[in-house]
């Protein structure tokens, strides 16, 4: 039980001091469960939060019931997406009831604008640290740039993306493999 309480409490602490979503949780994710607590490896991260993007629902409480479930099991996976969801449901209970009020307030737009920009750069950091794992060799960064431009300039869902990534991948390997002596 005690495992458990700590997989809430990790997730819910990930969740009460993020703002942005599931993108910019992926750097609070990969401090927390990859360096700090050592449940996960960064290229199990990936793959998990790779999942959770072509998968159904919140990105972030996907990642959390994924990561849940890997270290822990299925009560794992119930008490981090219980983690996750219960600061958000409070914060914004909160606040809904009070926005409306303070919204136009100038001090909270500049803070606001201070913070996108903040979690902008917590991103792309995030994105590069986990490029030089997940980008290996020259198919992996075909792979990486025609992602990233039909993402960009196409506008593809992400589950299109993932999942024709990883049939590229899987017919890659297939063809590599044949081809050896």
């Amino acid at each position: 039980m005690r495992k458990n309480l700590d997989l809430f409490l990790t997730f819910a602490r990930i969740s009460a001091s993020c703002f942005g979503g599931g993108y910019a949780m992926l750097p609070f994710f990969q401090q927390e469960l990859v360096e700090k607590r050592g449940w996960l490896t960064d290229e199990e991260l990936l793959d998990l939060n790779a999942v959770a993007q072509c998968t159904p629902g919140v990105i972030a409480v996907n990642t959390a019931t994924f990561c849940g479930y890997r270290t822990r099991g299925f009560w794992g996976a119930i008490w981090a997406s219980i983690g996750i969801l219960v600061p958000p449901i409070l914060i914004v209970t909160i606040i809904s009831a009070f926005f409306w009020s303070f919204a136009e307030n100038p001090w909270v737009q500049h803070a606001l604008t201070g913070v996108r920009a903040c979690v902008c750069a917590l991103i792309i950091n995030s994105t590069i640290r986990l490029y030089r794992k997940a980008v290996l060799d020259v198919p992996t960064f075909l792979v990486f740039l025609a992602v990233f431009l039909l993402a960009a300039f196409v506008g593809l869902s992400p589950a299109v993306l993932v999942i024709g990534a990883g049939l590229f991948g899987l017919a890659y390997h297939k063809i590599r493999k044949e081809g050896r002596p």
